[in-house]
């Protein structure tokens, strides 16, 4: 018998890898954070880099600062901002006319410099970059990136697509499933075979519809599926949630003790999987936009108090410029004020796209500012990313940890994009607005005969909207409201 046989050979293999520059994660960075959040950003930048300045803060947008048009009239005092405006924005030509720059940084500078940054093929590179983050990962993308991982037909694709829209912050389905394949125009079938898919993904739980559901679902995962804990899941929750355990061990035929030890078990189960996703929401909220009317026009004021206003330092400039520094410490200062330049670029590009968005939001909400929360429509990002132009997750990362003040109150970017129903007329109406008319109708009920979740599906049909009972009984659940016998006045 003989022996194991080896042998090498030398292959080549052609791959490609995306590397994620440091600036352009900055840069998204920057994207992400919120006003009050962004100062500690460029603090910390403005410490590192000796290159950059601070200017006064005088309440100007950041990105409303412009370059002044040159003054042909001839020479002439300028004021102390206008000259620091034309200092920041247009130093690449004081740097040629100096003359002891080499021809490469003259070249970089007076790009950079110019109305038109970057070039077509680089604005695509840098929004691949966008779209490419990995860190801060939302719910939607951590599921949608299993869910790339499977060749699926479209059909049970778009049907997860729509499913994992579909998911309100705890990682449940906020719409039943048949509601959904109503409104997507799928099958019912195609619907439940994504949905079961989705409940195999991670975190366990995720797409459940009930509390109960969810816990099941985790223990399941566990191996624990024919557990003690996940028998009163499943047969006793009601008993299970008023902790009746003498109940509980008579029904499931087991000792107290044990029943305790099931009690603490499910305990220990994430009765939300889908909140680890979401940011802390212990914190400070200062809008990042205000939304105000003017007339008949609606105007945005973005926040800049928080937003430093920057320049590169002329002191710098001007060591490169009389040739004095070694070629160490002139690439030193350079790569520097290439980063600052390019902070300076991010925090620009930020506010332009938190407006153009916000402008977005005001054309397809305008009945919301105009009345109210009872006129929110229905809106998805993907809307929004189409007529901004830019991709879906740049539009969630945009909006992300960010706030707009209205004349209605302080909203989270996240409250204005939400799914819907078609009214009987025709008229589209947002889940939101679907859960202020239910709170509306709990609110002038006759406490002597609260109405049942039946009746108030008959009342919302008569305002034109079909819906479940079980979808008014969850979005009553989601409002804090008891159900109805628990709402009776006896008095």
């Amino acid at each position: 018998m003989s022996g194991p046989s080896f042998s090498h050979d030398l292959r080549q293999r052609q791959t490609q890898s995306l590397v994620l520059a440091p600036q352009l994660r900055h840069s998204l960075k920057i994207l992400q954070v919120a006003a009050l959040d962004l100062r500690s950003v460029i603090q910390e930048e403005l410490q590192a880099n000796p290159t950059l300045e601070e200017l006064p803060m005088d309440g100007e947008s950041i990105d409303k600062t412009e370059a002044p048009a040159d003054d042909e009239s001839g020479p002439g005092p300028a004021p102390a901002d206008q000259g620091e405006q034309r200092e920041e924005m247009d130093f690449s030509k004081q740097f040629e006319i100096l003359g002891k720059i080499d021809q490469d940084w003259r070249d970089h500078l007076s790009s950079a410099a110019s109305t038109q940054s970057y070039s077509a093929e680089d604005a695509e590179k840098r929004q691949h970059f966008f779209d490419s983050l990995a860190s801060e990962t939302s719910l939607q993308e951590h599921l949608m990136q299993q869910v790339a991982l499977d060749e699926l037909a479209p059909p049970v694709l778009e049907a997860l697509r729509q499913l994992v829209g579909s998911l309100d912050d705890r990682g449940y389905l906020a719409q039943p499933p048949a509601d959904i394949a109503l409104q997507a125009g799928l099958p019912y079938e195609t619907v439940l075979a994504a949905l079961k898919l989705l409940q195999g993904f991670d975190p366990p739980g995720i797409g459940s519809q009930t509390l109960a559901e969810c816990l099941q679902a985790q223990l399941a995962a566990r191996g624990r599926g024919d557990a003690l804990a996940a028998r009163m899941l499943r047969d006793h929750f009601e008993l299970l949630s008023r902790r009746r355990i003498p109940e509980l061990a008579r029904k499931l035929g087991a000792p107290a003790d044990d029943v305790q030890a099931a009690i603490e078990e499910i305990s220990k189960l994430d009765p939300a999987p889908g909140r680890r996703f979401a940011e802390d929401n212990n914190r400070v909220v200062v809008p990042d936009v205000t939304v105000e009317k003017d007339g008949d026009e609606w105007k945005i004021h973005l926040n800049s108090d928080y937003i430093p206003r920057l320049r590169i330092s002329s002191t710098y400039r001007d060591l490169i410029a009389k040739g004095s520094l070694s070629k160490e410490e002139r690439d030193y200062l350079r790569e520097r004020m290439r980063s600052g330049k390019f902070l300076i670029d991010s925090i620009e590009q930020r506010q332009r796209t938190i407006e153009r968005i916000t402008r977005e939001i005001i054309k397809a909400q305008t009945p919301f500012f105009e009345h109210g929360v009872s006129q929110l429509q229905p809106l998805t990002m993907t809307q929004v990313a189409d007529i901004v132009g830019v991709h879906e997750t740049t539009v969630s990362r945009a909006i992300a940890n960010k706030y707009m003040k209205t004349p209605h109150g302080i909203f989270d970017f996240k409250f204005f994009f939400t799914t819907g129903y078609q009214a009987d007329s025709g008229a589209n109406v947002s889940n939101t607005s679907v859960k202020e008319m239910l709170a509306d109708l709990i609110a002038v009920e006759d406490k002597a005969a609260p109405l049942s979740d039946q009746d108030l599906v008959a009342k919302l049909h008569e305002k034109g909207l079909s819906l479940a009972r079980r979808t008014v009984a969850k979005y009553r659940e989601e409002l804090g409201i008891l159900p109805s016998n628990l709402r009776r006045d006896y008095k």
